[in-house]
């Protein structure tokens, strides 16, 4: 027996406070073991000839596992501390790791949305300058045959144009709510959708009204060639009266949605002898009325599509423009916030340890 008066401590709790404090040196910074032996672990004086066989060594061994599992805990200081006795007061809540990710991430987002601004800048100034050409193809033709929305047909077909791509504001949307506008002003109508994001949205509700889908029209060079085989497409349905619902380009800012009116044939020729339309005030040469008036009415559809796909073209990359301008500023706000919070928890961090290290050097010299 051991009469000196102190208590002595067990060689398995020592190896396991000796291979913790291991552990604790050869972790990152932010990582550290902490070791709460009770005192009931600790050794009583006891006999040196206590009986050894291999039963006790086994059982030594087990409760030797069983003390390092249940003492030698890990701490993260970066993760809020658990509700005991053993996470130390100054553990932070906020972890350093998961906020330089985020940081990283609206770093990315930042010159992501920076380059898809200029992208759609570079490409804006050509756009707008074929756009403005196209108006000219369109204004002479409304002036000869007008554009009357109130005229009643047996058969309307609705044609929202809209992009293929999103991140262009809400000019989609505006299409979409124009559309679903003027297809309940008739009774039997129709719908032949340009685009991908007007097909998403009106497949729901319009599901019964949808005759064609048009898309990917951006992936190809626009042309009147191409306008002209979606003409084709859409006045193979056989419609007497077609609405083209699109977004009219006026300002980098300002987007004017817009419903272009077109007749097929027999109702222009009704209407010319009706006199609601100036087609008899020209003098043509060619053909009967009736023929003329088949192909012009043709090529008006062409020309007003190619119009619409160039107008919705020029505000989609505008809108964009100023999307991409609004998400940069709000990645760059962000960022901020972040490195600012970031800061704060590193100085917090080293505040602690410096108070913890200045305390532990006091208690030793009182």
């Amino acid at each position: 027996m051991f009469d000196d008066g102190f208590e002595r401590i067990p060689t398995h709790v020592r190896v396991a406070q000796d291979a913790a404090q291991r552990q604790c040196d050869e972790r990152p910074r932010d990582v550290r073991v902490f070791l709460d032996v009770p005192p009931s672990a600790r050794a009583k004086p006891c006999s040196r000839d206590f009986p050894r066989d291999e039963a006790t060594e086994a059982a030594r061994g087990a409760s030797r596992d069983r003390t390092l599992a249940s003492h030698a805990r890990t701490l993260t200081c970066d993760t809020p501390p658990r509700a005991n006795r053993l996470a130390p007061s100054g553990t932070r809540s906020v972890s350093l790791q998961i906020v330089a990710q985020r940081m990283k991430s609206v770093g990315n987002i930042q010159k992501i949305t920076a380059a898809m601004k200029m992208v759609a800048a570079s490409r804006l100034k050509g756009a707008q300058t074929k756009m403005e050409k196209s108006r000219g193809m369109v204004q002479p033709l409304i002036r000869m045959l007008g554009d009357q929305p109130g005229i009643e047909a047996e058969k309307t077909m609705i044609v929202p144009v809209s992009s293929d791509k999103g991140l262009c504001g809400g000019i989609n949307t505006t299409v979409v709510k124009y559309s679903k506008v003027v297809s309940g002003l008739s009774d039997a109508s129709t719908m032949s959708i340009v685009g991908e994001k007007a097909r998403a949205q009106l497949a729901k509700g319009e599901a019964d009204h949808v005759q064609n889908v048009i898309v990917d029209l951006s992936k190809i060079p626009l042309t009147f060639a191409t306008a002209s085989l979606v003409t084709d497409t859409i006045l193979a349905e056989g419609a007497q009266k077609h609405q083209v619902v699109y977004n009219r380009f006026q300002s980098v800012i300002s987007f004017k949605p817009t419903v272009a009116t077109l007749f097929s044939s027999d109702e222009y020729e009704k209407a010319a002898e009706a006199g609601s339309i100036k087609f008899d005030e020209y003098e043509m040469e060619g053909p009967e009325r009736s023929e003329f008036l088949l192909d012009l009415a043709e090529f008006n559809m062409g020309v007003v599509m190619y119009n619409a796909l160039l107008e919705n073209s020029t505000s989609e990359l505008g809108s964009r423009m100023q999307s991409m301008e609004n998400s940069t500023k709000n990645a760059k706000d962000m960022l901020g916030k972040l490195t600012l919070l970031y800061n704060r928890t590193r100085q917090a961090s080293i505040t602690t340890e410096l108070i913890e290290i200045i305390s532990g050097a006091s208690a030793l010299e009182g």
